[in-house]
């Protein structure tokens, strides 16, 4: 049984040596120095990953605008159209038109006929 507890303390001890090798092991000059073209390649991906970030709040604040200004334009045309078409009723217009001596026509309007077209028909 004393045995039994020595060899389980043997292995217990020896494991923990090779823990504490194996991260010796990662942790020596040459083989972080083997890393550095990776770590550089997760460098690279963090610096696009934020600028994909900044963009994309950049971009949404331009959307955003964008749609601001569609909805201003849209209300400003909708009251310029309302407008043209109340100035456009006859009663409207007969009165913008009074004070310079136009009113509406109270009897049928008058057919003109071209007289050379008379003679040409004439002629033929």
């Amino acid at each position: 049984m004393i045995a039994n507890q020595v060899n389980i303390n043997r292995l217990s001890i020896m494991k923990n040596k090779t823990v504490k090798l194996n991260w010796k092991k990662w942790l020596n000059y040459q083989s972080v120095v083997k890393q550095v073209p990776f770590l550089f390649f997760l460098a690279f991906l963090a610096v696009v990953y934020i600028y994909n970030g900044h963009m994309a709040d950049k971009t949404v604040r331009k959307i955003n605008a964008v749609a601001k200004e569609v909805k201003e334009l849209q209300w400003e045309y909708k009251s310029l159209k309302a407008e043209v078409m109340f100035r456009s009723k006859p009663s409207e217009l007969s009165k913008v038109l009074q004070p310079l001596g136009l009113s509406e026509l109270n009897q049928t309007p008058y057919v003109l006929k071209d007289s050379l077209e008379t003679y040409m028909a004439n002629v033929h």
